[in-house]
């Protein structure tokens, strides 16, 4: 009987070790678990933060893009238009043009410079109003282009987001033709159909002066600023000649409308 009981004890003892033994093993385990899911958890956020940082900085020199390119376009073509007048009052208003431009240009650099500055993410630009589109081609227009605007449908009222993309879409298409075709004509068509809004820049210049895929910031970023409000755009020379940019953006008809 004492034998079996010294036989059970030690079998007792023995089930205890072995039990610590995997307690330990596996307290160490989770340990090892916890700190991988923490690790793991710590690189999904710094990630987060990495492509948080990247995606700021490329909005940010998407804007720096639009502000300058649009206002050294305006600027040369007042220059080159001033310098073979003989008109001395043409002159005086090519030199104001560029001269309000370049201050304008200076300001909105400075406010866009401003915001790395700042811990905030307000808008970059103010959003312009249903008149956007058209001050657009009239400054073309001023600027020396052949430039005229054509507006079907009733206008609606556009979320902030998706106006200021109709906005730099037209603003961006119009600064490629000053650069590339100043000498063209230029067509801007903005269509209101039921839940979209249409926007068609069409010049009658060189289809090669404009490449259609030279996978430039500008052309890149009229389709960026297209997709990430819902939208499309697609640009390209044309067959007849000349080269068009086509965006389709989303344009939410009122609620009253709706029920009719």
């Amino acid at each position: 009987m004492t034998t079996l009981l010294g036989v059970l004890l030690a079998l007792a003892l023995a089930g205890c070790a072995v039990l610590a033994v995997l307690w330990q093993r596996a307290r160490r385990e989770g340990a090892r678990l916890q700190a991988e899911q923490q690790t793991a958890l710590t690189e999904h956020d710094q990630n987060q933060v990495d492509i948080a940082v990247a995606a700021e900085r490329t909005r940010i020199l998407r804007e720096m893009h639009d502000v300058i390119a649009h206002s050294l376009a305006i600027m040369v073509a007042q220059a080159d238009g001033g310098s073979y007048t003989t008109d001395p009052a043409a002159t005086k208003r090519a030199l104001e043009t560029i001269a309000d431009t370049g201050r304008l240009a200076l300001a909105d650099t400075r406010r866009i410079l401003g915001m790395l500055r700042s811990e905030e993410r307000p808008e970059l630009s103010p959003v312009p109003n249903q008149t956007g589109i058209a001050e657009l081609v009239a400054d073309a227009r001023d600027a020396g282009v052949a430039a005229s605007f054509v507006q079907l449908g009733e206008p609606r009222p556009l979320p902030s987001a998706i106006g200021l993309a109709l906005y730099r879409i037209c603003q961006e298409a119009l600064t490629n033709v000053m650069k590339h075709a100043p000498a063209a004509r230029v067509v801007v068509t903005e269509n209101w159909v039921p839940g979209e809004v249409v926007l068609t820049v069409t010049d009658a210049g060189d289809s090669e002066a404009t490449p259609a895929s030279s996978g430039g910031l500008g052309l890149v970023g009229m389709q960026e600023r297209a997709e990430i409000v819902g939208g499309s755009c697609e640009a390209g020379p044309q067959p007849q000649g000349g080269f068009r940019v086509r965006a389709v953006l989303p344009a939410p008809c009122p609620k009253e409308d709706v029920h009719e």
